[in-house]
């Protein structure tokens, strides 16, 4: 196998799958990390609508902002908070790129192609033949892609990627996850062999004849692999990339470790689409704790190696690949990551009263650091600490979730060991407390008309959420005020200790962790040490 450098969309999303049979409480879930390090994290809402007929709907591109087009409107399209619809339908992505010359051209592109089937979709397989249809009919405007599509009943992936100027359309294959397994991609394409005669298998008419005509493929038609005929293999797509989903296959599954070759030299066999677990099954909290994952506990450990620095920091800035005396190396690229700017964990469930039935705990900023936040598929608004305009990547608002929580993380950033402790006590009460009020509210939503439930739960949204962000305001001034000038200030029941004559005690002195002394010593020789003087 051929390395190169690292992809450019190593550099981008996470979703993680669990369908109902692998999950505590029978709920569809799927997860999203949006990173990118020019992206700002907010919840756009798009209330429902009735279209007059004839009307037209606009199409910008996601990335850009770059008017694409217009396509033809439906008469109704539904409510779409985030990456959820009203009907708690939930479409999230990664890019994978794929090879250059099949970017497509058109009208719609991978981002419209979410929001689009979100506003006319009622279920999962609605969304995928929306989806289909549009960039069968007006053209698909992205790279290759691979979707997560879920309802309450089930999850499918799918993965798409143009035909470059000269075809239009896109070629693409979506498979159900059987119930009782988890899945996930990571800015690579999973999908090796399908069953070509399988009613939980779906694909474009042409996604095999069009890899032949291109060159791509010139086996038999059961042996196609859509992944190796479409994408590009190289270090950054397999360690960069399916490393993050063997990592939360591994958390969960045992046996994980015979596939550490192909993450890490691309030897051996291929990572499965998904695994059944056998650990336990998987909740929403387990879910959120796993979009905070650094490889903690594997052999690609980021708080291990020397590039954590002094305080075990498990982030490493861009870019990830660097060269040491004409040789290249890599960092991790771990699920977590600082340039996020929002992420989710969506569980849906029709056994909850139909106006919580989709449940999207949405947190902006890194999600090791986020506070995740409950937002209902009846959502009427998005709070303002999340909402659009309030703030940007240019601007400071402190009245902006956002904000609040890069204040928090990047002052961790510095000296991740020493403050992430004072971090998770904050982090886990409010999420435990959000959880909680969420548990308690079900009984009573389960007796209310529709309006007064949305009521109710909106009320829940916006204030869990305008009291995450004072918390983390107040956290963020704590951590700056408590490791001031390297120091650490001492504590005395839950307040900064004082003298006995009202002044601050004297702090600690935290210093370096032993391996970063040693590193200084091995360096230096014996020009740093301290000799005795006659």
């Amino acid at each position: 196998m051929l390395f190169a450098s690292a992809a450019t969309a190593a550099m981008a999303c996470t979703s993680l799958i669990a369908t109902p049979g692998a999950s505590t409480d029978a709920s569809s879930m799927v997860t999203y990390a949006a990173d990118s390090h020019t992206l700002y994290g907010d919840l756009h809402f798009t209330p429902a609508a009735d279209h007059e007929p004839g009307s037209m709907r606009k199409v910008y591109d996601w990335d850009s902002g770059k008017y694409l087009g217009e396509i033809a409107q439906v008469p109704h399209t539904y409510a779409v908070m985030g990456n959820m619809n009203e009907n708690g339908v939930t479409v999230v992505e990664s890019t994978w790129g794929g090879r250059e010359e099949l970017a497509g051209s058109g009208i719609v592109d991978y981002g419209s192609l979410i929001y689009i089937a979100l506003e006319r979709s009622k279920t999962a397989r609605e969304a995928l033949k929306v989806m289909t249809d549009l960039v069968a009919e007006y053209g698909y405007a992205s790279e290759g892609e691979s979707f997560s599509i879920a309802d309450p009943s089930e999850v499918w992936v799918m993965e798409m990627i143009g035909k470059g100027k000269d075809d239009k359309g896109a070629v693409w294959v979506a498979r159900r996850v059987p119930d009782g397994y988890i899945s996930g991609h990571a800015n690579h394409a999973r999908i090796h062999q399908f069953p070509l005669n399988d009613p939980e298998t779906l694909y474009s008419a042409d996604v095999i004849d069009f890899a032949r005509k291109k060159g791509y493929f010139t086996g038999k038609d059961k042996d196609f692999d859509f992944s190796r005929a479409y994408a590009v293999y190289d270090m950054g797509a397999l360690r960069g990339c399916d490393g993050r989903v063997w990592s939360y296959f591994n958390r969960f599954a045992d046996g994980m470790d015979k596939y550490l070759p192909w993450i890490t030299e691309g030897k051996g066999e291929a990572m499965p689409l998904w695994v059944k677990p056998d650990k336990k099954q998987v909740s929403a909290n387990d879910l959120k704790w796993m979009m905070r994952d650094h490889f903690e506990g594997t052999p690609l450990d980021m708080t291990q190696d020397i590039g954590a620095g002094a305080y075990a920091v498990p982030y490493r800035w861009r870019p990830l690949t660097y060269k040491v005396d004409g040789n290249e190396y890599t960092h991790e690229r771990a699920i977590a990551t600082q340039q996020t700017a929002f992420s989710l964990v969506s569980s849906m469930n029709a056994s909850r009263p139909e106006a919580m039935k989709g449940i999207m705990w949405f947190g902006v900023d890194d999600a090791n650091t986020c506070v995740y936040v409950p937002v209902f598929n009846s959502a009427s608004h998005a709070p303002r600490q999340l909402e659009r305009g309030n703030g940007d990547l240019l601007n400071l608002s402190w009245d902006a979730m956002f904000w609040v929580n890069n204040y928090v993380a990047n002052q961790a950033y510095n000296r991740y060991s020493l403050m992430i402790p004072d971090i998770r006590k904050v982090q886990q009460t409010l999420e435990e407390m959000a959880e909680a009020t969420v548990e308690s509210t079900k009984a009573a939503v389960a007796g209310l008309e529709y309006a007064q439930a949305q009521s109710l739960l909106q009320g829940i949204t916006d204030n869990i959420t305008a009291q995450a962000t004072t918390a983390y305001k107040n956290l963020g001034d704590y951590l700056f005020v408590k490791y001031l000038d390297g120091n650490r200030k001492k504590e005395a029941d839950g307040k900064f200790a004082l003298t006995p004559e009202g002044m601050p005690q004297a702090p600690d002195f935290p210093g370096y962790d032993e391996r970063y002394y040693r590193s200084i010593a091995n360096e230096q020789g014996d020009r740093l040490q301290v000799k005795e003087i006659k």
